[in-house]
């Protein structure tokens, strides 16, 4: 068995699929994308199609090894998105192959059912209770909501004021038994963090989500410190040695490695397996198509250190 051909295929509204196709008539699918990006990935992609061509697409581990190692420059949501692509579209094909789902080939499911938690929004408290409201009718028992705009170094007390209504919107609205998580989407610089961290203390929510941006994880363990509230991040991190100082440094409790960016199920799955180690959550993040998602459930189904998938 050999690849004979990728393809590649832009979808609207921010979807990259690839095609990987081998001589003996199999076909894997993968999704390599940053949202976006599109075309550089594509770019990316297609510079690695010499090396793939006539390749044994079986030969899953030695095909990412050599992509990720062969070239002086290394990392990155570029390289590792497309990279993640083609993982997932030759661990397609190994189970076509095989006839049988990629979870049994990483070693087999540990769980039968995945929990899950629905993103809501909305510019007023009012608006965020109602959307709160409506998932729990549909049977969820989680969701996610953005805290802020971003803001300055320095700011006013309102912005903090007008999330912490918004949160407190939800949390009335739908009870104690229900969880809730905050994401920061990193736009809130250390010292707004901490403050607004504190103020959200009171509504019990089940993680804050990339309270800073990755490039000062440094400042991370200071925020877990100062909250009893699980601080999340991860989905603009793009491998294990992204991930190892934090996980090192304890000032996480739970990791949102995406499979389309973080070198896909190959390198999500030995991530979730660091994190064990030490204790940490996996939530695999997963914002984006089909494919990407049907990834993110193979590596749900068997990493045992999980928490929640989006």
């Amino acid at each position: 068995m050999r690849i004979a051909s990728l393809e590649l295929f832009t979808v609207p509204p921010r979807w990259l699929f690839l095609k990987v196709s081998t001589d003996d008539g199999y076909a894997g699918w993968g999704e390599p994308i940053v949202e976006g990006q599109a075309g550089t990935v594509r770019g990316a992609v297609e510079d690695m199609s010499d090396y793939l061509l006539g390749r044994d697409p079986r030969h899953i581990e030695d095909i990412w090894q050599t992509l990720f190692r062969a070239r002086f420059y290394r990392g990155g949501p570029v390289m590792m998105s497309a990279i993640a692509g083609v993982n997932q579209a030759l661990w397609d094909i190994k189970g076509k192959y095989h006839g049988a789902p990629i979870y049994d080939l990483l070693g087999g499911k540990v769980r039968d059912r995945v929990q899950v938690y629905a993103g809501i929004s909305g510019d007023t408290p009012e608006e965020v209770a109602a959307q709160a409201q409506e998932r729990k009718d549909e049977g969820l028992n989680a969701v996610k909501m953005g805290a802020v705009e971003t803001v300055h170094y320095m700011d006013t007390f309102q912005h903090i004021d007008e999330a912490v209504a918004r949160v407190a919107a939800a949390r009335a609205q739908v009870g104690n038994d229900f969880s809730i998580a905050v994401d920061f989407h990193g736009k809130v610089h250390k010292p707004m963090a901490k403050m607004l961290i504190r103020e959200l203390e009171p509504y019990h929510l089940m993680f804050v989500e990339e309270p800073i941006l990755p490039m000062h994880n440094e400042s991370l363990l200071d925020l877990k410190r100062s909250t009893s509230i699980p601080i999340a991040t991860g989905e603009r991190m793009y491998s294990r040695w992204d991930f190892k100082a934090i996980l090192a440094e304890g000032s996480v409790d739970i990791i949102q490695p995406d499979v389309s960016h973080a070198g896909g199920i190959s390198e999500v799955f030995r991530i979730a397996a660091m994190a064990e180690a030490y204790d940490v959550a996996l939530a695999p993040h997963c914002p984006l198509g089909p494919i990407a998602l049907a990834s993110c459930i193979q590596v749900d189904a068997v990493a045992y250190m999980y928490g929640l998938g989006l």
